[in-house]
C-alpha cells in the first residue's frame, strides 16, 4: 500500500494516467493525494474530474483556486476567462454531480505524518487554528449556502490575520491563504501581486514557508500552487507544482516511508508564463 501525492494537474489527463501507469498505482491498495486545481488551462478538465471523482476513497483532493474557480462559474457568479478551458464541464450532462461532488472536497487534509493543502498558510496559524479555519470553509463550500458565500469570497482584503475579523473576512482570508498564498511580509501580510520564483520579489517579502516565528514549521506540509517555484524540500514543506501545464513535469511524491519524487515530462498546454 502506497501514497503518492500529485502536484497541479490542472485538465492534463493525458498525463495524469501515464503518472500513474509509471507508478503503477492500484486503487485497491494505493492512495493519491492531489494538492487541488485539477482543472483549468489544461485540455481536458472533464475527464480529469470524472475520473477522479470515479476513484471514490483512493482518490483524496484538496481545493485549489481553479477549482473555486469553476464552482463560481457554474452558480453564475464568475465569468469564464481567455485561458479557461471549463466549457465542456458547463455543457456536460453530470455537471451538477461533479460540481457537488468538488465542494465536498477538503481545503486542508492530513494524516500523523504529513498536511496538503493547495497553496500556503500564515506565519500566525498553528495546526489547531489551521485545521479549525479549514473546517468552518468546508462546511461553508460543501452547504446549502454555498452560493451565498461565493458571492463574498472574492478580494484581496484582509491581508493579515486578526482574531476580531468579521466571519465573512475570516472565511475570505482563508480561502486566500489556502489558494493562492505564495508571498507574505515579515508581520504577515499576505501578498497577491508577485509570483515569480524565490529572488524575483521585492525586498520585503518572503515566501511563506521562510517567514522566520512560522507557527506551522512543526507540520511537514505538501503543496502545489507554485509552478514557477518547481520541486522544493526544505523548511518542512515540499513543492509538487512543477508545472505540467506550462510544459514542465507532472510529479508524484511518494510519501513512504521517506519521499521519494517521480516525474514525467509534458506537452505544453499553455504558454509558459506566470499565472494562477
Amino acid at each position: 500500500m502506497a501514497i503518492y501525492a500529485i502536484g497541479d494537474i490542472q485538465g492534463c489527463y493525458d498525463e495524469l494516467r501515464r503518472l500513474l501507469d509509471v507508478i503503477s498505482f492500484d486503487p485497491a491498495q494505493d492512495t493519491l493525494w492531489l494538492a487541488g486545481d485539477l482543472v483549468n488551462r489544461g485540455p481536458h478538465s472533464l475527464e480529469t474530474l470524472r475520473f477522479i471523482k470515479g476513484l471514490g476513497d483512493a482518490a483524496i483532493s484538496v481545493l485549489g483556486n481553479h477549482d473555486l474557480h469553476l464552482i463560481a462559474t457554474v452558480v453564475s457568479l464568475a465569468k469564464t476567462g481567455k485561458k479557461d478551458t471549463l466549457g465542456p464541464i458547463l455543457r456536460a450532462e453530470d455537471r451538477d454531480e461533479l460540481i457537488d461532488w468538488l465542494r465536498k472536497q477538503r481545503l486542508f487534509y492530513y494524516n500523523e505524518h504529513y498536511c496538503m493543502l493547495h497553496a500556503g498558510l500564515p506565519p500566525q496559524w498553528d495546526f489547531a487554528q489551521t485545521k479549525a479555519m479549514a473546517e468552518e470553509v468546508e462546511q461553508v463550500i460543501g452547504g446549502d449556502d454555498y452560493e451565498l458565500f461565493f458571492r463574498s469570497m472574492y478580494g484581496n482584503k484582509p491581508v493579515i490575520w486578526q482574531d476580531d475579523l468579521s466571519r465573512t473576512e475570516k472565511l475570505r482570508f482563508a480561502v486566500n491563504c489556502f489558494t493562492r498564498l505564495r508571498y507574505c511580509t515579515l508581520g504577515g501580510e499576505l501578498d497577491f501581486h508577485h509570483k515569480g520564483p524565490p529572488g524575483s520579489q521585492p525586498a520585503h517579502l518572503l515566501p511563506w514557508f521562510t517567514v522566520p516565528g512560522r507557527k506551522s514549521t512543526d507540520m511537514r506540509i505538501i503543496f502545489g500552487h507554485w509552478s514557477t517555484l518547481g520541486y522544493y524540500e526544505g523548511n518542512n514543506v515540499y513543492s509538487i507544482d512543477t508545472g505540467c501545464l506550462w510544459g514542465g513535469e507532472l510529479t508524484a511524491l511518494k510519501l513512504e516511508p521517506r519521499p521519494e519524487r517521480i516525474g514525467i515530462p509534458c506537452s505544453c498546454a499553455q504558454k509558459p508564463g506566470v499565472d494562477d
